[in-house]
């Protein structure tokens, strides 16, 4: 299926202004660091924009700062991971601040959650 052109685009424009935190676990997960998983980051399923994927494993890894604090976001985070559930994806949300103050858990968390066969 081909990605609609504003969806590619603006992955490309966040794979280029990532945050801190996403910076920080593109850092610790690119080039197979992590169990040797290939991740790819701001990816689009579903025409949604995820911030990391593991295609092999079907796992979305999502960071959440501040803006998801609001009613609104959450309701909007509720649909899309419902959304993408039935479709087969498996999903992990940290906050932004897991990844700077204890990075070791989130990748544990991460690596546990990869090697966890579906059935």
């Amino acid at each position: 299926m081909k990605i609609p052109d504003h969806l590619l685009k603006r992955s490309r424009a966040l794979r280029r202004k990532q945050t801190p935190a996403e910076n920080r676990l593109w850092f610790l997960l690119r080039g197979k660091k992590l169990g040797g998983y290939k991740f790819r980051r701001q990816h689009v399923i579903i025409n949604y924009i995820v911030d990391f994927f593991c295609f092999s494993e079907k796992l979305i890894i999502e960071l959440d700062g501040p803006i998801h604090n609001t009613q609104k976001a959450r309701d909007y985070d509720e649909r899309r991971e419902a959304l993408l559930k039935a479709n087969g994806y498996r999903i992990l949300r940290f906050k932004n601040a897991d990844v700077f103050q204890n990075d070791g858990k989130v990748l544990s968390t991460i690596l546990e959650v990869l090697n966890e066969k579906t059935e």
